[in-house]
C-alpha cells in the first residue's frame, strides 16, 4: 500500500469524559533499527535470595490489590531471548521471529478445549479489531517498514508525533514480507491467532465506509470465511467517525452481511453492535433496521454499545437485542460492572462485558493504572461472576491505546495466553485444572514518576481522573501445580516467596536494571521467566504500558 496515514483514526476515552476522540491520521515510527539484530543477553536469577518481608500476599503494599478473580471469586486452589536494552527508555523496534506453534497447549498452564469445544458454549468471547494497525501496512521488513519508520519514532510522518514522542509505544509481532495477496494472507493469520486462543470472533471497528480501513473490513470478512468459517465477525460501525444517515449505513450493512462470516444469531438475525451508540437516539436506529429488514430481508439484532450504559439502557430497551459498554481501564474502576450487567439482565437483554489490559495514550497525555494484570483479572471477574452473556475483550490491537491482547512485539503472547484461561472458565463453567507450571511476568520499564530527558517531549502522560493510584511494581503471576517457592530478582533486589498451588500474584517493588523469576519446587527448578527489557532511571521517551513475558513460551518474542 502507499506509504501513506491509513486513517481517520479513533481513540476511545479523552482525557477527561467521553472515551472516543477522532484523529486525523495513523502514525509512529520505530527508534531502534540496529537493536534487534539478533543480540541479547541471557540472563537469569541465581539460587539464593533473602526472605522476602512481604512473601505472605497482604503483608505489604505490594501485595494489597482490590478483588481480583482469585480463590474469592470462585477460582480453584489445587493440589526469550532477551533483548539490549534500547537508548534511554527510547521505543523499540520489533524483530521478525519465527511464529510460534499458537494453540499448542505447552505454552499454556492448562490444557485449552478446542474451537470445536469451545463453541458449544452459548458464551461468546469477541476480540475488538481495530482496522488502522494490522499485521503489516505495507509488507516491509520489520526494521524499516511503516510502523517503524512512522510510528514508532518521533521524527516519523515529518515529525507530527514529536510532541509526545511518537505516536505508539507497540507494535503487532512482525511478520515477514510475502508475495501475492499479502494483506489477506496476514489477516488469515490473525483469525488463527485467535482462535487458537479460544476466541470466538472480532468485533471489527467500522471507522469509514471507503477506504483502506473499509477495504480492512471486508477483506477481514473474506479471511474468516476462507481460514474457518466458525469464526464470526460482528459489525460493530463506530458513529465517533461515521457521520452518515440511517439508509447509507444500512445500505453498507448488507453488503457486509452477504459474507458467511459476518456474525449472526441462531435464529439469522444479524448482529449489529454499534459504537457509542446514543450518538443517535433509538428513532435513528430505528430507520436503520427498518430499511435492512424491508430492503435487503435482513433481520437485525441491535447490540448497542455505550460510553454511558446507565443512562441510555431504557430508552434503547424497545429496539436492542443486548447492550455492552467500553468499560474502565483501571482495576479500582469496576464497582459499577456488577450493576450494569443486572440492569440488561432485567430489561430481559444480553450483556456483553468489556475484559481489558491496560490503556497508555501518549498522544493524549494520559494513561489508566492497570495494576500490573489486576485490570486484566479483575474484569474477567466480573464477567465470569456476574453472569455476563458475552465478552467483548477491548482491545486485539488498538496499539494508540496501548490496549492490545494481540501477540506484540514488547509483549508476545502473554496477554493472549492469560485471556485463554479466564475465556475457558467463562465458557465451560469449569475453572481449568492447572497442569504445567507457568509463571507471567509485568512491569514497567521506566517509572511512573519518571520524567524524559529535557526537550525529548513535551506532552507527557498523566493518571486519568478517578484511576488506581500509579504503582511501580513487578509482578509475578504463577500458575501452579502444587506448592512452591518463587524466587525474584528486580534489579539487585533478592527475594523469595512461598506460593500456594493455583494462581497467585506476587509483587515485589520495581528497581532499575533486569528482572526475572523462577519457580523451584522439592529442589529444582520448574519454571523461568525473564524480562526481555531492564528497567531505566534515564530516558528519552515515556512509556508507561506494562510490558509482559511468559516463561510459556521461553524461545519466542
Amino acid at each position: 500500500m502507499a506509504d501513506a496515514p491509513v486513517g481517520p483514526l479513533t481513540h476511545r476515552r479523552p482525557r477527561a469524559g467521553t472515551r472516543r476522540l477522532v484523529l486525523p491520521g495513523l502514525a509512529l515510527g520505530l527508534l531502534l533499527i540496529g537493536l534487534l539484530a539478533g543480540s541479547g543477553m541471557a540472563w537469569s536469577p541465581m539460587g539464593g535470595g533473602k526472605k522476602s518481608p512481604s512473601a505472605a500476599a497482604g503483608n505489604a503494599p505490594w501485595s494489597a490489590e482490590p478483588r481480583t478473580p482469585g480463590p474469592s471469586a470462585g477460582e480453584p486452589t489445587q493440589a526469550a531471548p532477551t533483548a539490549v536494552p534500547s537508548p534511554r527508555g527510547a521505543p523499540r523496534a520489533g524483530k521478525t521471529a519465527p511464529q510460534p506453534r499458537l494453540g499448542t497447549n505447552q505454552a499454556l498452564p492448562f490444557d485449552l478445549p478446542t474451537a470445536a469445544v469451545l463453541r458449544t458454549s452459548k458464551h461468546l468471547v469477541f476480540s475488538h479489531y481495530f482496522t488502522p494497525y494490522p499485521l503489516s501496512l505495507d509488507n516491509q521488513p520489520a526494521g524499516q517498514d511503516y510502523y517503524s519508520r512512522n510510528y514508532l519514532t518521533a521524527q516519523g510522518e515529518n515529525g507530527k508525533h514529536a510532541r509526545y514522542g511518537g505516536l505508539l509505544r507497540d507494535r503487532p509481532l512482525p511478520v515477514e514480507p510475502q508475495g501475492g495477496d499479502w494483506q489477506l494472507a496476514n489477516l488469515r493469520r490473525e483469525v488463527r491467532t485467535a482462535r487458537d486462543a479460544g476466541i470466538d470472533g472480532f468485533s471489527v471497528d467500522i471507522l469509514s465506509l471507503s477506504g483502506p480501513n473499509w477495504d480492512r473490513v471486508n477483506l477481514l470478512l473474506k479471511a474468516a470465511a476462507s481460514e474457518d468459517p466458525g469464526f464470526r465477525i460482528m459489525l460493530m460501525p463506530d458513529m465517533t467517525s461515521l457521520h452518515t444517515d440511517p439508509s447509507t449505513l444500512a445500505d453498507a450493512l448488507a453488503g457486509l452481511a452477504k459474507s458467511p462470516s459476518a456474525h449472526r444469531l441462531a435464529d439469522g438475525r444479524l448482529v449489529v453492535s454499534p459504537f457509542k451508540a446514543e450518538a443517535h437516539d433509538p428513532g435513528w436506529w430505528s430507520q436503520m433496521t427498518t430499511r435492512l429488514a424491508q430492503r435487503y430481508r435482513i433481520g437485525t439484532a441491535l447490540v448497542p454499545l455505550f460510553l454511558n450504559f446507565p443512562a441510555n439502557a431504557e430508552r434503547f430497551a424497545p429496539i436492542s437485542y443486548g447492550f455492552s459498554e467500553w468499560g474502565n481501564r483501571s482495576y479500582t474502576g469496576q464497582a459499577g460492572a456488577t450493576a450494569d450487567t443486572a440492569l440488561a439482565h432485567r430489561l430481559g437483554k444480553a450483556w456483553m462485558q468489556p475484559v481489558s489490559v491496560q490503556d497508555t495514550r501518549p498522544n493524549q497525555g494520559v494513561y489508566d493504572e492497570a495494576g500490573n494484570t489486576a485490570t486484566l483479572r479483575t474484569t474477567w471477574g466480573h464477567a465470569i461472576d456476574d453472569g455476563a452473556d458475552w465478552v467483548q475483550l477491548t482491545t486485539w490491537n488498538d496499539y494508540s491505546e496501548g490496549s492490545q491482547f494481540a501477540p506484540s512485539a514488547h509483549n508476545g503472547h502473554a496477554y493472549l495466553d492469560l485471556a485463554s484461561y479466564y475465556l475457558s472458565r467463562f465458557k465451560t463453567g469449569k475453572w481449568p485444572r492447572i497442569v504445567r507450571d507457568t509463571v507471567y511476568l509485568t512491569s514497567r520499564v521506566q517509572f511512573s514518576a519518571t520524567t524524559p530527558s529535557p526537550g525529548a517531549e513535551k506532552l507527557l502522560m498523566s493518571p486519568r481522573d478517578g484511576t488506581a493510584p500509579p504503582r511501580d511494581a513487578v509482578e509475578a503471576l504463577t500458575f501452579l501445580t502444587a506448592p512452591a517457592t518463587l524466587d525474584t530478582v528486580v534489579g539487585t533486589d533478592r527475594q523469595s516467596h512461598p506460593v500456594p498451588a493455583g494462581v497467585r500474584p506476587t509483587l515485589v517493588p520495581l528497581h532499575t536494571g533486569w528482572s526475572s523469576a523462577v519457580v523451584r519446587r522439592d529442589g529444582r527448578q520448574v519454571a523461568e521467566v525473564a524480562a526481555r527489557h531492564p528497567a531505566e532511571s534515564r530516558v528519552d521517551v515515556q512509556d508507561l504500558q506494562y510490558y509482559a513475558a511468559t516463561s510459556g513460551r521461553p524461545g519466542a518474542p
